[in-house]
């Protein structure tokens, strides 16, 4: 790649870093707002899904694919985070739980943008050689953002409050539009999608997009449940004290992330060995979910040196999933259906936010435990497994009809 590829890759890394910090600070601030609003374990559940609401459904009905594919895709970035700041401030602003509602919506209206600018930028700009490790980055800043932001933002809410927390936070992340007005690329995203660009149906009929949509949503249920709840978890159950909370949270999101850029560099390397993109990446995507099942037991086993060396088990086997399933995706879609289909499984695989939070929420509030809700993440990895494994078809892209009944030339007149 170019000196610009990389930086610009370096960029939404750093993008994808600070809006994962945005979407998991509510999770570090929960406790504290929870006790000075003296809300509920459901309340806070609708606090925790609500991000998911604009997120999810404006990828879901090809609001973000739309506007990926009409627009510059740098472009909509930039407005995507300059929307999803403003909302952290005013979080940080608000009170009550409707308003607080209405900031995060608008949070995840803002972040919705964000995977499908990434794939259509990856599948135009980004060399087919270099997405492995180039994805394995992306979600390695998805990981280690909340890591990061866990740990300095745990420092920053003991010295100024959850509501500076959040102010500081959305002013940091819009710093980052100033060198990306120098670096947004200059390619194929940067222009409209060309003709032959198939439809929202067309990718419907494929077998292996089904697959990759709920596989995504199993996948991301794990990873939400970890990102959304395990602080409180941690609190309540367990009884840490917040300096610990922050560690265990930080080093649980820092083996995902490390993990991650293992496991996608590997990958690679195993295709430029000869190995066949389906089973590097499926062997990856698969295995990698599958074993992320030794989160089952945790809130069940009373010993807390095994109970964490399962939790950071898990996470090292998600991390190896997490490094490959969106390579599988650009893969099958192609630079023609990347923004829609990554728009519509994004949608599909983020409303586990919603139904994750809101049964978790349940869970607890009918057991007073963490141990059935741990119990149900595990049993859903297991289920995305079989979903990438089985349901997903060969890693190579599809063959579009509209693509293809495009390219043939025209019938020659009849004489």
């Amino acid at each position: 790649m170019t000196a610009r590829q990389w930086t610009l890759l370096l960029l939404l890394v750093a993008s994808v870093f600070l809006n994962y910090i945005d979407r998991s600070n509510l999770s570090l601030a929960g406790p504290m707002m929870q006790k000075e609003f003296s809300f509920s374990a459901r309340q806070m559940a609708w606090l925790f899904g609500a991000f998911f609401w604009t997120y999810a459904l404006m990828q879901l009905f090809g609001v973000a694919g739309w506007l990926t594919d009409r627009f510059p895709a740098g472009l909509v970035l930039a407005g995507g985070l300059v929307v999803w700041s403003a909302a952290t401030i005013l979080t940080g602003v608000l009170s009550g739980t409707a308003p607080l509602f209405a900031a995060r919506l608008l949070v995840g209206g803002g972040e919705s943008i964000a995977y499908p600018c990434y794939s259509r930028i990856f599948a135009s700009d980004i060399p087919e050689g270099h997405r492995g490790l180039g994805n394995a980055l992306i979600d390695a800043g998805a990981k280690f953002g909340p890591a990061v932001g866990t740990l300095f933002g745990g420092l920053l809410l003991e010295r100024v409050g959850w509501r500076w927390f959040f102010v500081v936070l959305g002013f940091a992340t819009v710093l980052w539009v100033v060198p990306w007005i120098w670096v947004a690329p200059r390619g194929k995203s940067a222009e409209r999608a060309p003709a032959g660009q198939p439809g929202t149906l067309e990718i419907l009929e494929s077998r292996s997009a089904w697959g990759a949509f709920f596989g995504h949503f199993c996948g991301n249920y794990f990873w939400y449940f970890l990102l959304t709840w395990l602080p409180t978890y941690l609190v309540n159950d367990r009884g840490f004290p917040m300096a610990r909370v922050v560690s265990i949270t930080s080093l649980a999101l820092l083996t995902i992330g490390s993990t991650t850029i293992l496991t996608g560099w590997i990958s690679d390397a195993w295709i430029r060995a000869g190995a066949s993109v389906t089973r590097a990446r499926k062997t990856m995507s698969v295995g990698g979910l599958a074993c992320a099942t030794v989160v089952l037991p945790v809130a069940m086993v009373h010993n807390e040196k095994l109970s964490l060396a399962l939790l950071l088990a898990s996470c090292l086997a998600f991390g190896t999933y997490a490094s490959n399933h969106w390579a599988i995706t650009q893969t099958l879609a192609g630079p023609l259906a990347a923004g829609r289909w990554s728009s519509l499984q994004n949608g599909v695989g983020n409303l586990s936010g919603i139904v994750g939070a809101w049964l978790t929420g349940l869970i607890v509030d009918r057991t007073h435990s963490f141990g059935l809700a741990f119990a149900v993440a595990g049993l859903i990895a297991l289920t995305g497994a079989f979903l990438w494994g089985v349901v997903v078809g060969p890693v190579k892209e599809v063959e579009w009809r509209s693509a293809t009944a495009r390219a043939l030339p025209s019938s020659p007149v009849s004489r």
